[in-house]
């Protein structure tokens, strides 16, 4: 038993449960005499409901977590080169993959039992924008443990939702060029890095969509399998329940049927006695009549 390992399992429990199992965690590291361990699991807060489904997007669908990772970090880095007019694109680019993750977010608590209203949606949505953002706040996301939705409050200025880029400070006006005098290759080659940078996360942008796209389509047909299988299982439920009901009315009559054969055989034997009996008075009868 492990601090990791005891944190793990309590951020992936649905909200109802965590408390509880909080406690029961706390009283085994008491009884293996581990007080230390009792006390940090004791710290451990319950996750809001945005908090927990941005943990469950994490956990459910690992394979979202690299690529948006790995986005934000070219934004953040393409933010330090690129113009206005092309950090407002790379926004606009953002916003429609934030807003595919926390369609596919919400779909995952729906399924979980917990469906979210928008309000917990957009707090969803500003965790992500404080993802592509900030540095430690994609750390503390990747984790899975978060207990409340993170601020986007932080980083470049277009993560903010419905904030527009702004265009940075004009540089000081250049001195007249000179005779062979050639631009910086070191800001060339950070100009071409950056938009390497914006093509990839532009790249990884659209295969994001992609992916949430068809996860949508595939969860509709999920659940399209589950309703028709839920209304197989009810079917098979009541003819099961016929099944028993017929079962045991034919138990019934069974028995009914045994006692009624018993009773039938107990008045032939007695009708056969009384057969007997009058069979032998008419025998004496005649005898002395002779």
């Amino acid at each position: 038993m492990d601090y990791d390992s005891v944190a793990d399992e309590l951020y992936a429990l649905r909200p109802e449960e965590f408390t509880a199992a909080r406690a029961s965690a706390v009283a085994a590291a008491r009884t293996a005499g581990d007080r230390e361990l009792a006390e940090r699991i004791r710290t451990l807060r319950k996750p809001s409901l945005a908090a927990w489904v941005s943990n469950l997007l994490v956990r459910s669908s690992p394979e979202e977590v690299e690529p948006l990772l790995r986005l934000g970090e070219g934004l953040r880095q393409a933010h330090q080169n690129l113009d206005g007019a092309q950090l407002r694109g790379l926004s606009r680019r953002q916003h429609a993959l934030v807003r595919a993750l926390s369609l596919q977010a919400r779909r995952l608590a729906k399924e979980a039992g917990h469906p979210i209203g928008e309000s917990v949606q957009r707090e969803v949505e500003n965790t992500l924008h404080a993802v592509l953002a900030d540095p430690e706040a994609a750390r503390v996301w990747a984790d899975g443990r978060l207990t409340k939705p993170l601020s986007a409050a932080v980083g470049f200025p277009a993560v903010a939702e419905g904030a527009r880029p702004q265009r940075p400070a004009p540089a000081p006006a250049p001195e007249p060029a000179r005779p062979g005098r050639k631009a910086s290759e070191q800001q060339r080659r950070r100009l071409d890095e950056a938009r390497r940078d914006a093509e990839a996360a532009e790249r990884e942008l659209r295969e994001l969509q992609g992916e949430a796209e068809a996860a949508g389509r595939a969860a509709a047909e999920a659940k399209q399998q589950v309703d028709a299988l839920q209304r197989r299982v009810e079917e098979l439920t009541g003819e099961l329940e016929r099944a028993k009901s017929e079962h045991q009315q034919a138990r019934f009559a069974e028995r009914a049927a045994r006692e009624r054969t018993r009773t039938a055989e107990r008045h032939a034997r007695e009708a056969g006695r009384k057969a007997a009996t009058a069979a032998a008075r008419l025998e004496r009868l005649t005898s002395s009549d002779v």
